[in-house]
């Protein structure tokens, strides 16, 4: 049951009902079991190369550094959102508290904002190591690795901070029903009964965010492209076009639908639309990353397979 509170001559709202889940016996079932799944593969893939690049040696590199890095942040940035999908699917109660949707919304988009910051420094280190390779040793070293990754988590963590401080103070006080599958800034501002146009300075603030990672990607790929193109060998092109191959899918598809949700200026989508975009990046997204950075690095396939064989080696030694 929703709960209200009433002050002064207003009835606040205390909770948010989510209205595009369907009920349990209309069909919730079908859309439960392939999500569970989903995000046990998302949960156990990101996990195993997280944990494979922290083990082997030979996947101690910049680049394996982010890879892993991104990996753990996949893990968290999708059960900000996933669990409660799940939950919503099978319960009666699809709702969520005004604080559980304030903590949802903050976790959701530092992380997100996190990831962009990551793959943004991705796509330098794979710049410098193409357009630079004789300097690369020497520039992107362990300490540089660790402070972009640092930089990234306090860049995404103190961002959304005065945001959702903001809508914390907001009062809600008419309809309660957000129509889309997790708490976002735009359909939760919608529901309060003051004035909120201070949220288009801040969607042009996070407008710029967006627009300065994928310039800063999109250059250095530019960059990268052209180099290659240059080089003599076809051998050492393929390798090269191999190893940022994965990169540029993952950044397609993360920026991509992150571009059509959020740089929309005044167009509007139906619900639907809506909800298929977010889908795409929140779902989506963390279930490819996993299949991109194993299935199609075969240095990153070679350690799981020594993991996987060294683990049987053990086993079979302790009976």
């Amino acid at each position: 049951m929703t709960q209200w509170m009433t002050s002064g001559n207003q009835t606040m709202v205390t909770e948010f009902l989510f209205t595009v889940f369907p009920n349990l016996h209309e069909g919730g079932l079908f859309f439960f079991v392939p999500l569970l799944l989903i995000y046990g593969f998302i949960i156990s893939g990101n996990l195993i190369i997280f944990i494979v690049v922290q083990l082997d040696v030979v996947l101690h590199t910049p680049m394996y550094f982010f890879i892993s890095v991104l990996s753990f942040l996949e893990t968290w940035y999708s059960t900000t959102t996933i669990p409660k999908m799940l939950s919503n699917l099978v319960s009666e109660q699809k709702t969520i508290s005004l604080a559980g949707c304030l903590m949802q919304m903050y976790f959701f988009h530092s992380l997100g904002i996190t990831e962009g910051c990551v793959l943004t420094a991705m796509a330098i280190d794979r710049y410098i190591a193409i357009c630079h390779p004789l300097h690369y040793p020497t520039i992107m070293t362990p300490k540089l690795s660790t402070q972009l990754t640092a930089g990234s988590c306090l860049c995404g963590f103190l961002l959304v901070l005065p945001e959702i401080a903001w809508i914390a103070t907001l009062p809600f006080c008419g309809s309660n029903r957000i129509h889309q599958i997790f708490c976002d800034f735009t359909p939760v501002l919608r529901l309060a009964c003051t004035d909120t146009s201070l949220a288009v300075i801040v969607d042009a603030i996070h407008g710029a965010e967006i627009l300065a990672s994928f310039l800063a990607i999109a250059l250095s790929y530019i960059r990268i492209i052209v180099v290659i193109l240059g080089m003599p060998s076809a051998e050492g092109r393929h390798k090269a076009f191999s190893t940022c191959a994965a990169h540029l899918s993952v950044f397609l598809l993360f920026f991509g639908s992150v571009a059509v949700m959020y740089l929309r200026f005044s167009a509007t989508y139906s619900v639907f639309w809506d909800t298929a975009i977010a889908v795409t990046f929140v779902i989506l997204v963390p279930f490819l990353n996993p299949i991109i950075y194993s299935l199609r690095n075969k240095d990153m396939k070679d350690a799981i397979r020594r993991l996987f064989c060294y683990q049987k080696a053990v086993g079979g030694a302790g009976r």
